[in-house]
């Protein structure tokens, strides 16, 4: 363990000049550039909204979100559901895309998911003004009546907890996605359930005690669930924080694992 963090301590500078050049790579050729990082969560919330409020009668109020306005309710959702989603798609495929750097010049190799995971957070970080300018947009007009008490501050706890979930999960899927190439179309299959199992866009207390507690399986879905209850001045949900902790951190170990046990074999197999 002390020769990995001496390892990463080492190439720490690498690091950042690779999510340098994820970011850039990812706007190249785009007009708006990084202002897309607020316009797209922008623009999906008022369609969802749209959809989900409107023509699907999803105004009603969940009684723990009592007095959210639902797209900010979609939103929060929304913005960590796009993280995870992005940021494990960009480490399943980060070892394969720079496959010609890997033949040519040592770099620990898990720089490149780890590479790709920190610049979709800092995407994910960017994106994060679009809630605080929609919230603030509700509290000045009056429709939210915001309950502003120190528990906004905890919000970063799960925050932190998404990022270790995401890790976890980008160095498994970025070891498997050598191997097999499939991983990547069974990933966005699973990336789909994922989402419509972590109440983006419904209130789980609808649903019924039993898919209430399927939904919990979801780590997705406690780490969203916990960040709208700080950001809205509730308590967190202690058990499922709990659980979801856990979650990433068996995650990490088992990526941890897989990663170090096959990564002298990535060569062979690019």
């Amino acid at each position: 363990m002390s020769q990995v963090i001496k390892n990463f301590s080492k190439y720490r500078y690498l690091l950042g000049e690779l999510a340098k050049k994820n970011i850039k790579l990812k706007y190249r050729r785009s007009y708006l550039g990084i202002l897309w990082t607020m316009i797209e969560p922008l623009l999906v919330m008022i369609v969802l909204s749209a959809v989900f409020e409107k023509l699907l009668d999803r105004s009603g109020q969940d009684p723990v979100f009592a007095g959210v306005p639902f797209p900010i309710y979609v939103l929060t959702g929304r913005l960590l559901y796009s993280f995870f989603s992005s940021a494990t798609n960009a480490a399943m495929r980060s070892i394969r895309s720079n496959s010609g750097m890997i033949k040519k010049v040592y770099v620990p190799k898990y720089m490149y998911p780890l590479s790709g995971i920190l610049s979709n957070f800092v995407i994910f970080l960017i994106s994060m003004i679009v809630l605080i300018c929609v919230m603030g947009f509700y509290i000045v007009t009056g429709k939210y009546q915001a309950a502003m008490n120190w528990r906004i501050i905890m919000s970063v706890v799960p925050l932190l907890n998404l990022l270790l979930l995401t890790v976890g999960v980008g160095l498994i899927l970025a070891t498997l996605c050598v191997f097999f190439r499939d991983i990547e179309y069974l990933w966005s299959v699973m990336r789909m359930l994922i989402m419509y199992c972590s109440a983006i866009f419904y209130f789980a207390s609808a649903m019924e005690p039993d898919i209430q507690a399927l939904l919990r399986l979801n780590p997705l879905f406690g780490i969203i669930d916990n960040f709208r209850r700080s950001l809205f001045g509730q308590p967190f949900d202690l058990p499922l924080l709990g659980y979801t902790f856990g979650i990433s951190v068996l995650f990490i170990g088992v990526g941890m694992f897989l990663f170090y046990r096959k990564q002298d074999t990535f060569i062979l197999n690019i």
